[in-house]
């Protein structure tokens, strides 16, 4: 008897032509090469990473140079040129054929420049606190480590911080890609004298931490607002009965989620290893695409670096027609609006302001001849700023 439960072994299916095809001649590409020596290619390396400390030395002497050739100036303020930084990093990606990304590239040449730049004196630079906020990844991203971060309670306080020359620059956020506009930091547009200098994209990857890193124990979740937002799904398919709180920062929530057996918060990976605290899950975001845009605000403006953004606050008469000779004059010639919001305006009622990117430098036509023009119709133009587009 044959018993029919007993499987015949199966042969392997045999590879098509082509793939034998490719087989071969990868056998072929690789026969009779000998593995590099590990010895060698370290002494390689050795030698490299020499002439790299050397180059970058002698960089360091060049940026000494700079300074000296610009005079004495107040402050390290006065050395940076963020045109400057945009154009070198513009450079640095044209340049790169790998196999290192463009983002890991630029990130390397931009603490190099921040080291430099420290040699005079690091920039200060204020953004939403405490430490192990986005808003600190987002000034690490844009000024390097050598730049000393000054971690400031509230949006209101950086801008504050920044207007009374205790920080150099601030770092706010603005908008996120999921969920939208940061009224917040719009609306001290309409009152405050700063500039924006730049701006800053940060993508953004939400963890769930706790003390305990034991998911069963967890009762309330503690988070910023947009965070609790961005994880909404997440939150409701793992986690659908606990409290949801949000607080002043995702910093502000690991502290509190760190009191608590029971408690966890939503914040970065880094906030993780700067509070102690263990990493349940992530990244949790409902977005794949997550990203937050940080503007960068200081004292004075700067001059074009050939790809650069504006934005605009204008106050628009109360007569029909209004908002379409605003922008008119921008669409004849074809300057790119990147984004129109509007905001009430402070000292009238149901008087708005509104908020407008576009394309281009304010000294620099075909911009500079739309605005003169956009002037004659708007009750007021106020040009917040031009700045360089963010560099990866």
């Amino acid at each position: 008897m044959v018993d029919s439960k007993k499987k015949t072994p199966v042969a392997a299916p045999a590879k098509k032509p082509a793939a034998a095809k490719v087989d071969a001649v990868k056998a072929a590409a690789t026969a009779g090469v000998p593995k590099p020596n590990l010895d060698a290619v370290r002494a390689q390396i050795d030698g490299i990473d020499h002439q790299i400390q050397t180059l970058i030395a002698e960089r360091a002497q060049f940026a000494r140079q700079v300074g000296k050739a610009k005079g004495k100036l107040a402050a390290a303020v006065d050395y940076y040129r963020p045109e400057r930084e945009a154009q070198v990093l513009r450079r640095v990606v044209d340049r790169n054929d790998g196999p290192l990304s463009d983002t890991e590239l630029v990130r390397l040449f931009r603490e190099i420049m921040s080291a430099c730049l420290a040699q005079q004196e690091p920039l200060k630079i204020g953004y939403l606190g405490p430490e192990g906020t986005f808003s600190q990844q987002a000034v690490h991203k844009q000024f390097g480590h050598s730049a000393k971060g000054l971690p400031l309670a509230s949006i209101e306080e950086v801008f504050d911080e920044v207007a009374a020359g205790n920080a150099d620059f601030g770092v706010v956020p603005v908008e996120n890609s999921g969920q939208g506009t940061i009224q917040s930091t719009l609306d001290m547009f309409l009152t405050s004298p700063l500039k924006i200098c730049g701006e800053v994209e940060l993508r953004v990857h939400q963890y769930l931490l706790s003390r305990t890193g034991r998911i069963e124990d967890i009762e309330r979740v503690y988070s910023h607002g947009l965070s609790l937002a961005q994880c909404k799904q997440w939150l409701r398919e793992n986690l659908p009965g606990v409290e949801k709180h949000a607080v002043v920062s995702n910093a502000e929530a690991v502290r509190r989620a760190k009191k608590s057996d029971d408690a966890a918060a939503i914040a970065g990976e880094n906030a993780a290893h700067v509070y102690g605290m263990q990493v349940l899950a992530g990244p949790i975001e409902d977005r794949s695409d997550n990203t937050t845009r940080f503007l960068v605000i200081g004292r004075g403006a700067f001059p074009t670096s050939g790809n650069d953004r504006t934005s605009l606050m204008v106050f628009i008469r109360d007569q029909p027609g209004a908002l379409y000779r605003i922008l008119e004059p921008l669409a004849r010639r074809d300057i790119s609006m990147n984004r129109i919001e509007s905001r009430p305006a402070h000292g009238a009622l149901w008087q708005y302001a509104f908020f407008i990117e576009v394309n281009g430098h304010v000294d620099e036509s075909p911009l500079k001849d739309a605005l003169g023009e956009i002037d004659a119709f708007a009750g007021e133009v106020r040009v917040l700023g031009s700045y360089p587009v963010a560099v990866p």
